[in-house]
């Protein structure tokens, strides 16, 4: 029994052997070739492919034969595998792959999160197919099955600088999409990969990671408050944020950023009288430069009286000092008392501690002058 089960295992394993393949360089010198890229700092895509050169294998240049003739327009005819005929495999050899991380929309329509086959239906003159299927197993295009597609897009060429090699690259990154261009010869064709809800999708994050270490710091709760703040998305639970990077159990200071972190977002639900009390505490433990900030955000916020309240403060509490004397001539400017707001502005002119600072109290001393508003 035990030499019949050594025969299996050596024949199993010798199986193996044989079929072993060593590793050569790739078919055509289209080397393999992958690119990542965020969109934001959650959700990334990743595209794997192979990349023929104009030039190709045998050192002779395909330029002006690659479009309709080694890349044929249309479905192209197929002589191996099942499928009769064919897209493009956008690339060479095995299959393109792309992948993402999270549900992204592509060119406005919805793809769920996964890896998929690339292939392109190239036409002449006119907008071209680009293919998202779920086969990703199968060799090329060979064995392409429409029945397999989980999304279609039309994307239109573009004329580009010349590409020797084909490749992917992401030529548009903002936070929320990107566009992913194919490359080569003297063409790209663009589609754009752009995040369904990326305020929901990083609120949950922010929930699970509050949950963690990362949660035992008041500065997180307070930054998790100003990113929903600034997004002006899920105001309620901003509010829960920041009253918990406030006072929360082991966690909460009671300081001037947690305090005006609070006030805003009480503002931003239009809950000013309650906002105002929390700035009064904040306002005693700012320095200079934070109630003047201060005094501005109220003011870009339309809250003129309020603005003018934390500039007096501010110019009493550390006796006209810079930029206290700055502060005062935009509150009153605000107010429209501009013959105040001028004298302000002069003894500011004079503490100036730069040359940028002088200029721009020049500037602003002109306007008072004129009675227009600095601000």
């Amino acid at each position: 029994m035990k030499r019949v089960l050594f025969l299996i295992t050596f024949c199993c394993l010798f199986f193996q052997i044989m079929q072993a393949q060593l590793t050569l360089p790739p078919s055509g010198n289209n080397q393999k070739s992958i690119i990542t890229q965020y969109i934001g700092s959650l959700v990334h895509v990743t595209v794997k492919y192979s990349s023929p050169d104009v030039t190709g294998p045998n050192g002779k240049s395909r330029k002006g034969n690659i479009w309709g003739k080694l890349v044929p327009y249309g479905m192209a005819p197929n002589n191996f595998g099942s499928a009769s005929e064919i897209p493009w495999r956008a690339g060479a050899n095995e299959n393109t792959i792309i992948k993402f991380s999270h549900d992204v929309l592509v060119n406005g329509k919805l793809l769920s999160a996964g890896k998929y086959s690339l292939h392109m239906i190239p036409v002449e003159n006119g907008p071209w197919s680009v293919i998202f299927n779920n086969d990703t197993d199968s060799w090329g295009s060979y064995f392409y099955n429409a029945e397999n597609d989980a999304l279609r897009i039309v994307a239109t060429p573009q004329p580009n600088e010349y590409h020797e090699w084909l490749n992917f690259e992401f030529t548009e990154r903002q936070k929320n999409k990107a566009t992913c261009e194919l490359q080569w010869e003297d063409i790209s064709i663009p589609f754009t990969i752009e995040l369904p809800n990326a305020n929901e999708l990083y609120i949950a994050n922010i929930e699970d990671e509050l949950k963690s270490s990362k949660g035992f710091t008041w500065t997180n709760w307070n930054a998790a408050a100003n990113f929903a703040l600034t997004n002006n998305t899920h105001l309620e639970k901003a509010l829960e944020w920041a009253e918990y990077a406030l006072s929360g159990r082991f966690v909460g200071q009671n300081n001037y950023t947690t305090l005006t972190t609070k006030a805003n977002v009480l503002m931003a639900l239009n809950r000013n009288t309650k906002a105002f009390g929390i700035l009064d505490k904040a306002k005693m433990l700012g320095s200079a430069g934070q109630l003047h900030n201060l005094g501005r955000m109220l003011i870009n916020k339309g809250l003129k009286d309020k603005a003018l309240e934390i500039f007096k403060y501010n110019h009493d509490k550390n006796e006209g000092a810079w930029p206290t004397e700055v502060g005062m001539a935009r509150g009153l400017s605000a107010v429209g008392d501009f013959t105040k707001a001028l004298e302000h502005c002069r003894v500011a002119h004079s503490q100036a501690p730069d040359q940028q600072n002088k200029d721009n109290l020049v500037c602003a001393i002109e306007k008072l002058e004129k009675k227009e508003d600095i601000n």
